[in-house]
């Protein structure tokens, strides 16, 4: 199985340059497609609901402080690591929501079960570290 980074790398080889929000929330789209289309996950991290939608704690310790991520900031992973599956997945997503502003998909994650299950009560703006599970991803991806 690929790793978090392994996937990130492969998303920014295909995107190039991308803000750190939408890296995030394209890495959250991929996990949740490929958890639909080939019934397994990606990398095994677990996302967690924070305020400004779902996001992977080890991505966000790689990019912290950085507002733009590109391939670069991945030299030690591994994009090679993918399955040719995989690969033609995340193409799919990419070609589906690539386009869009990272604005534009926290606000759609903000829309959607699993985030909002995984926030609870949590007010708006608060800080959570809540799982946002796989199962959950699947459930609700597979019924669209």
């Amino acid at each position: 199985m690929a790793s978090t980074l392994d996937v990130a790398k492969y998303i920014t080889e295909r995107t190039g340059e991308v803000s750190a929000m939408k890296l995030q929330k394209l890495m959250y789209y991929a996990q949740a497609w490929n958890l639909v289309w080939d019934e397994s996950p990606l990398f095994s991290e677990d996302f967690q609901a924070w305020a400004n939608g779902p996001v992977l704690p080890s991505l966000y310790q790689k990019h912290r402080g950085l507002f733009k991520v590109s391939a670069s900031l991945f030299a030690d992973a591994d994009s090679t690591a993918l399955t040719e599956a995989e690969r033609d997945n995340i193409e799919r997503v990419l070609a589906f929501y690539g386009d869009k502003t990272a604005q534009w998909l926290s606000n759609l994650t903000h829309q959607e079960d699993p985030w909002k299950l995984a926030r609870g009560d949590a007010p708006i703006g608060a800080p959570s570290t809540s799982v946002i599970s796989q199962g959950a991803m699947h459930e609700y991806y597979s019924a669209l």
